[in-house]
């Protein structure tokens, strides 16, 4: 192994180590606060090194996701080029990544080294704050470094698509004439490499550094709003959640679930798909519709629609729409984004608003499943044996118990939401690992994963996420900046009166932007917008919400970008155009249950009222 090699190998196990430590520190500190908390002790700078590990795991997971080319991105347009045609359009979009990247990586450091430096800020036990802050340069540094390497596939491409990217950046720090007529060209370029593949935090952050650039400001604010939002108290909730879900995932949780909803409804007409959309939505409620449930269960499902009769279009159709089920469940990751990206409602309200609405969700959905099975008699249906369901659920107990132990302890008010979240964390990893022995700490099965893999994808997922929303934040601040906010409440007043013409014109809205992007970025992007309308039209704040998110759930499957799209024909191996064709009839059952949603309030507001008094 040549020196080069090695020292790459030690960065990358370096980068690996850190991920898992942070999520295990992450998932530790919260819970450890809580007990001291019980017993009347305090843990000192608890609260803000637990902030500052999310904001570790974010850029090392971004970093990550750069080495093992995992960021996330809107378009597969590149998987229908041809070989020479992916080449150049790669060196393009990449040479704009690292170009953007780099204003970034330097406005990061600028943001650390002459501000917050100088501030000289403790964190907890005399660690100065702005060792952690570091974080976000380097980050930055090492994603613009692989994003260059990855744009060529020999030294005479990366040449070129360095140049470029030098070229790029003279423009934009030395630009030969006024920034604002370079806006279009610049913004058509950031466009025509989102559609080549470009990182969708390239998007978000590339049109934010060009409109701070027109308007004659630094892009300073950019790595602010990136920290702000990163380190926000609440924020450390997603990614406990979502290890709780990837523990569940690669343990044994899925067929020991799969065999509970089996042994309740596989007797009824239709069992099978009833217990496909019940699985699929426990699952979703923890990955937050981030595709983990169709890649995790996929696999096992299919086989089991296809040997009840259904027919493999009806299969595929059932299995992806299934993966988007569960968003309006607690504990989904959206529903706690939102909360904490309108201010104006919380988690508890979210969670509760969401529990009608997804389960009237699933039950359509459902019987939609159902009428496309076989019509089989009931003879042909396997019978209910009561010995095999109990067997089943006393199997699967520990699992099961898993949603009730994450809302009872947000709800019970000894507990933050964070330490809730670290709660439900430490039981799912106790659980697979202890009781179950399904995650084992070393690698046993050559298909499987052991524990710090999984942390590491779980981390890297998050990492590109997290990314993605902290760049999302400061496109909008600027959007708040502009006042398009007030600008749109002024213009959607004087030309729309009724609250119903609203909520419909709000709907086609949102179902268009459910199409374009994924809903974490249109959670931070949109929301800040859509919250002043609502109130101005008298829209119940957690109504708003639940519209607002059960429409991005019918995005997941709106050709031609719903994100369960590709990743079912990914999942499957099969074209998209089959997939988009499989998913029609689930697809007409979302739009219309989002009407529903839509225009009969109380099937939001009915459940926190009842909280409320």
């Amino acid at each position: 192994m040549s020196f080069l090699n090695r020292i790459l190998t030690i960065l990358r196990r370096s980068e690996n180590a850190l991920l898992v430590s942070a999520l295990a520190l992450l998932m530790l500190l919260p819970m450890a606060e809580a007990l001291c908390r019980l017993f009347g002790v305090g843990i000192s700078g608890a609260q803000p090194m637990i902030q500052h590990i999310t904001l570790v795991i974010a850029m090392v997971g971004g970093a990550i996701a750069a080495r093992e080319s995992r960021l996330l991105s809107l378009s597969t347009l590149t998987a229908f080029l041809k070989e020479r045609a992916k080449v150049w359009s790669n060196l393009f979009s990449g040479a704009l990544a690292v170009m953007i990247t780099f204003i970034l990586a330097v406005a990061s450091w600028q943001f650390v080294v002459e501000y917050e430096r100088p501030m000289a800020d403790i964190l907890a036990y005399s660690i100065p704050k702005w060792w952690i802050q570091l974080v976000m340069p380097l980050g930055f540094g090492l994603i613009t470094i692989r994003l260059w390497w990855r744009s060529g596939k020999n030294w005479w491409m990366r040449l070129a698509s360095l140049l470029l990217s030098v070229a790029l950046l003279w423009v934009f720090y030395k630009p030969f004439c006024d920034p604002a007529h370079l806006f279009w060209p610049f913004l058509i370029l950031i466009l025509a490499a989102t559609a080549l593949g470009a990182p969708l935090y390239v998007t978000l952050g590339g049109a934010a550094v060009m409109l701070f650039w027109c308007e004659g400001s630094t892009v300073d604010a950019l790595p602010v709003d990136q920290y702000a939002l990163v380190t926000n108290p609440t924020l450390p909730t997603l990614p406990l959640f979502t290890l709780a879900g990837y523990f569940l995932a690669e343990g044994g949780a899925s067929k020991r679930l799969i065999r509970v909803f089996t042994a309740l409804v596989g007797s009824i007409r239709g069992g099978t798909v009833i217990m496909t959309f019940l699985v699929c939505a426990f699952f979703t409620t923890f990955t937050g519709a981030s595709g983990v449930t169709i890649l995790a269960l996929g696999g096992l499902l299919l086989p089991v629609l296809l040997a009840s009769g259904y027919s493999e279009k009806n299969s595929l159709g059932i299995i992806t729409s299934a993966g988007a089920l569960g968003l309006l469940f607690p504990p989904s990751l959206p529903l706690i984004l939102y909360a904490i990206i309108a201010g104006n409602v919380t988690i508890q309200q979210m969670f509760l608003g969401g529990l009608i609405p997804g389960t009237i969700m699933l039950t359509i959905m459902a019987g939609v499943g159902v009428l496309q099975g076989p019509k089989t008699t009931k003879k042909e249906r396997p019978p209910f044996v009561l010995k095999e369901a109990w067997a089943a659920l006393w199997d699967a107990k520990w699992e099961l118990a898993i949603p009730v132990i994450a809302v009872g302890a947000l709800f019970s008010g000894s507990f933050t939401p964070v330490e809730a979240a670290s709660l439900t964390a430490l039981y799912a990893f106790f659980i697979e690992t202890v009781i179950y022995r399904d995650l084992k700490f070393f690698k046993t099965e050559p298909e499987k994963k052991n524990l710090p893999q999984t942390m590491g994808e779980c981390g890297l997922l998050i990492g590109g996420i997290l990314l993605i929303l902290g760049l999302a934040l400061g496109f909008t601040n600027y959007l708040v900046f502009a006042q398009i906010p007030t600008l749109a409440v002024e213009w959607v007043s004087a030309h729309i009166s009724s609250p119903w013409v609203f909520l419909l014109c709000l709907n086609l809205a949102l179902f268009a932007i459910g199409c374009l992007m994924d809903v974490y970025s249109a959670i931070v992007v949109i929301v800040p917008l859509i919250t002043p309308l609502g109130l101005a039209f008298g829209i119940h704040p957690i109504h708003l919400g639940i519209i607002f998110l059960a429409n991005l759930e019918a995005g997941f499957l709106t050709p031609p970008v719903g994100m369960n799209l590709f990743l079912s024909s990914y999942r499957f191996g099969k074209p998209m155009v089959q997939i988009m064709k499989a998913v029609i009839p689930m697809l007409l059952a979302t739009v219309f249950t989002v009407l529903l949603i839509t225009y009969v309030p109380w099937l939001t507001t009915w459940l926190p009222s009842l909280f409320n008094k």
